[in-house]
């Protein structure tokens, strides 16, 4: 009973201990008192969102889908520019879309290069390449590519190892810059001829510069007119090859030549694939084969001709023209068999000596040729016509930055 009463005792004791400490009766006081909504740090520091409080209902007293009253939320400021700008393609496009592309130039082709950034809308990238006195290439990319698509215009005209070399060395600054992709763009793609084995002991060079770009960092090629198909296969990269055949295709319609008067010409039985596809694109054309021997690199004689051109406008077709001497040989078995006019059409205008001697000298009444690779003033004649594929190579470049279809080019 004792126990009891000096438990009991010391218990109001403590309990008059704890209401009289000051502390105690603070913190009480502050529990009793209503609490505040509790808006999170994040909120109140944030320098780009502004806080606010969702109104209890809109001005027809229903509440808003979604929001609950008096809840912090947080609004973006120009946040309906930001959304047009998403989701309409043609808003920002000139920046937006824009953004991660950078097209370079190389120095084999600066002019090709400076019309495709005008078709793009962009100017070229700032790249400094020099040679060295012992010939070494020096490439140093002068603005920042740290996660963009980067295309590199070059094609491998002569001199082909230098210009070819400087691709290479092009590719690898780009890699070691950061960017996200690298696709080489190659309107004439050097050592194309030597595509297979004719004889024992011979080099696929063909398949060794497939090899270079390749191991140099390249992610994509983008060519035009290849030598042969197999030459896509060499790479062990994604290929998009294009053709330049359009370009001719639309300035020959300008002539307005007959159907019934036109012939396409394959000037060797290699060619006939080629030939085919441009003479079924001008209103299934009719198609004449040249058959040739080689008795040498860069030395044929033709052997016959297969097919009619008597009285007809022959068009002979072939992907490039080198020292012209199956073309013009062609041409003078085409007018022997009485065709009244002949055409010369050839993406790349390679044009080694003594091209412009043969091919001015009358047996042609028009070379149409495009600038895959430059031609120089020394090498132009009247026959000569060239024609720009800028805008062909220029489109390809941007349906690949936005994964468009390429064959759509073609089709």
């Amino acid at each position: 009973m004792a126990h009891l009463q000096a438990s009991s005792s010391r218990s109001a004791m403590s309990g008059r201990s704890l209401l009289s400490d000051p502390r105690t009766t603070a913190s009480v006081a502050r529990s009793a008192m209503p609490r505040k909504p509790q808006v999170s740090r994040r909120l109140q520091v944030s320098a780009t969102f502004q806080e606010t409080l969702v109104p209890p209902s809109s001005s027809n007293g229903v509440l808003h889908p979604g929001l609950v009253s008096n809840r912090p939320v947080l609004e973006v400021p120009n946040w309906e520019q930001q959304y047009k700008r998403f989701t309409n393609p043609s808003v920002g496009k000139s920046t937006g879309a824009l953004s991660r592309l950078r097209v370079f130039s190389g120095t084999s082709n600066p002019g090709l290069s400076a019309e495709v950034a005008h078709y793009l809308g962009m100017e070229l990238g700032k790249i400094k390449i020099k040679r060295f006195a012992d010939g070494e290439t020096y490439v140093q990319v002068q603005e920042s590519i740290r996660g963009c698509d980067v295309f590199l215009i070059q094609p491998s005209c002569p001199p082909v190892n230098d210009h070819l070399m400087e691709l290479l060395v092009m590719i690898d600054a780009c890699k070691r810059a950061s960017a996200r992709s690298i696709t080489a763009v190659i309107p004439y793609y050097g050592y194309a001829r030597a595509d297979r084995k004719t004889q024992g002991r011979e080099s696929i060079a063909a398949k060794l510069t497939a090899n270079l770009i390749t191991e140099a960092g390249a992610d994509r090629v983008l060519a035009m007119d290849l030598h042969s198909g197999q030459c896509v296969g060499y790479f062990d990269i994604p290929v998009d090859h294009v053709y330049g055949e359009t370009v001719i295709l639309d300035y020959l319609a300008s002539k307005r030549i007959a159907t019934g008067e036109l012939v396409v010409v394959s000037p060797d039985v290699g060619g006939v694939a080629r030939a085919r596809a441009f003479a079924k694109k001008l209103n299934d054309a009719p198609l004449a084969i040249v058959d040739k021997r080689r008795s040498a690199h860069n030395v044929s004689e033709v052997m016959n001709l297969i097919g009619d051109v008597r009285g007809k406008v022959a068009v002979l077709v072939d992907d490039m023209i080198d020292t012209a001497g199956t073309i013009t040989n062609a041409a003078k078995a085409l007018h022997a068999e009485g065709a009244r006019e002949v055409y010369a059409c050839a993406s790349h205008a390679v044009f080694s000596d003594p091209a412009v001697q043969r091919l001015s000298s009358g047996v042609f009444h028009e070379v149409i040729v495009t600038n895959t690779i430059p031609v120089a003033p020394d090498k132009v004649f009247p026959e000569l016509t060239i024609l720009s594929v800028a805008n062909l190579l220029g489109e390809t470049i941007w349906r690949v930055y936005n994964a468009a279809s390429v064959q759509a080019l073609r089709d």
